[in-house]
């Protein structure tokens, strides 16, 4: 039984090796890209951790998938009103299912129902404040 225990052991980080090699071997059919998040243009699903809480009731963690994302967008200055040609996207929910957890130790007069959507799908396009919160004006 310790010799089998010092086997798996050892063939750990062998494997790790291995695997990690031919993930990053040029050419591989599982080529691991790296993502550089700062010049990341796009929109995608991403998970992301929040607390939950609503007055006379207990917080609770929720980690759940959410949009996230730059999406590209251009001004340009016109002769006439409003003086300015905008195409403005933001990265928001295209697709998503609501999913409802118990807050803990609410009051009893408090329901500790607490809704929360969970992104399916996202997309650049026109912010729209039903899903997500979008600055009107500065």
């Amino acid at each position: 039984m310790s010799l089998q225990r010092t086997r798996s052991h050892r063939s750990g980080p062998v494997l790790v090796w291995v695997l990690l090699w031919v993930s990053l071997h040029p050419g591989s059919p599982v080529a691991v890209t790296a993502v550089n998040l700062r010049r990341f243009i796009g929109c995608a699903v991403r998970e992301f951790t929040f607390l939950a809480k609503k007055p006379g009731c207990g917080g609770l963690h929720i980690t759940t998938d959410a949009c996230w994302g730059r999406c590209e967008t251009w001004e340009k200055p016109v002769v006439e009103p409003p003086y300015i040609e905008s195409h403005q996207r933001v990265c928001t929910y295209n697709e998503t299912r609501l999913v409802t957890v118990r807050l803990p130790n609410c009051q009893p007069s408090v329901d500790p129902a607490y809704t929360y959507p969970v992104a399916l799908r996202c997309d650049c396009g026109v912010c729209q404040t039903s899903t997500t919160e979008c600055i009107t004006s500065v």
